[in-house]
């Protein structure tokens, strides 16, 4: 037993009568070390040309020293393949890992600026795809325009549905009970005449209405129907509240002081809708692929739709803090929104399609 014992030693250790045992830790580190001299040249001068190229960028190498990067970025990647199967010390490994990641960043990741991103996603990315979205813009805009029409519906055959649809907060003294003269007066009166004031109402604006837009976006991975409950609930308030006022003879005026804002407003919220709709759909409808990669498919564009209502958003807080209080005559209200309207539409609707041909054969044919 002691000789077998002693045997599998040996075998284990490699030694025997003309090679005494070495231990096996000190048999990994001479290999280490061995395998370390013979290659860490090239990693001394891959990690020279990573460091240039994260400080001064890629464009301060010559070409030369890129084809060089290249070059050692490669037998790196061989270093670290060959040194996990000879299973080398944890330290050589640790230090090829970081060095290829660092490589990596710098030869594959995509060398472009913060501006030059955003300039691609605005002049393209997302008219691009808010034109692969036309499903899921039918649903915002259909449950908006329903529940407009709800909304001033049943407020015309009963006043009281007033109180259910409106936040007290949002009708303040606009109320069925207000004579004609007082909602004229909250249409064309000019309460925020410092500049301070109008910079504290158009963010307040803006924080209530990101909100809104974000709750739409997010409940939409729920098969879609919270976005669209949410949405067609907005649609109850906007027609409640037009029919308040279009009952006392001033459907034109309000109309008007809505557009001006709401034209930009309501399609933001219309159009995060939309976006949570292309998560809900698909889970609920993914095709022939799994719900998780229709849902990574999907998010891409979804992502660049609520970006948009967000900068949407952003615009309409400004008119609808300032503008609208500063403009007081109806057509040049009409005149405003529905002009900025058709600024956004021409945007989403002939921008970027030089590129839709590229971007639809990267996405495999079309997929989103």
């Amino acid at each position: 037993m002691t000789d077998a014992v002693a045997e599998q030693d040996k075998r284990r250790t490699g030694s025997s009568p003309d090679n005494p045992a070495v231990p096996v830790p000190q048999v990994e580190l001479l290999r280490s070390a061995r395998f370390r001299v013979e290659r860490e040249g090239h990693w001394r001068r891959l990690d020279e040309l990573v460091v240039r190229a994260e400080k001064a960028g890629p464009a301060s190498l010559s070409y030369d020293e890129t084809r060089e990067l290249a070059t050692t970025y490669r037998q790196a990647m061989n270093s670290l393949s060959v040194a996990r199967d000879i299973s080398l010390d944890r330290a050589l490994l640790d230090y090829l890992e970081t060095l290829c990641a660092r490589a990596y960043l710098v030869v594959y990741a995509p060398q472009e600026s913060i501006g030059g991103l955003t300039g691609r996603l605005l002049s393209a990315g997302i008219p691009q795809a808010v034109r692969r979205s036309a499903l899921p813009l039918l649903i915002g805009f259909l449950a908006m325009v329903l529940g407009a029409v709800a909304g001033y519906v049943l407020f015309t055959g009963d006043p009281g549905w007033f109180y259910t649809f409106v936040p007290p907060d949002l009708a303040d003294m606009r109320t069925p009970e207000a004579s004609v003269d007082y909602l004229r007066s909250t249409i064309y009166g000019n309460d925020f005449d410092a500049a301070e004031t109008l910079a504290a109402f158009s963010s307040y604006l803006f924080s209530h209405n990101t909100r809104i837009a974000i709750l739409i976006f997010s409940l939409g991975i729920f098969l879609a129907l919270p976005s669209f409950a949410l949405t067609f609930y907005n649609g109850l308030v906007l027609g409640a509240f037009f029919g308040m006022f279009a009952v006392k003879g001033l459907g034109y005026d309000v109309f008007a002081w809505l557009s001006i804002h709401g034209v930009t407003e309501l399609a933001a919220i219309c159009i995060a809708c939309a976006g949570g709709a292309r998560l809900g759909l698909a889970v609920l409808l993914p095709g022939q692929r799994t719900r998780r990669d229709a849902l990574r498919g999907q998010a891409h564009d979804a992502v660049k739709l609520v970006i948009l209502a967000a900068l949407m958003l952003v615009a309409a807080a400004f008119i609808e803090g300032f503008l609208r209080q500063l403009v007081q005559d109806p057509k040049m209200r009409l005149a405003i929104g529905w002009g900025i309207g058709a600024l956004w539409l021409a945007w989403l609707l002939l921008a970027g399609r030089g590129g839709e041909g590229q971007a639809k054969d990267a996405r495999g044919g079309g997929a989103p």
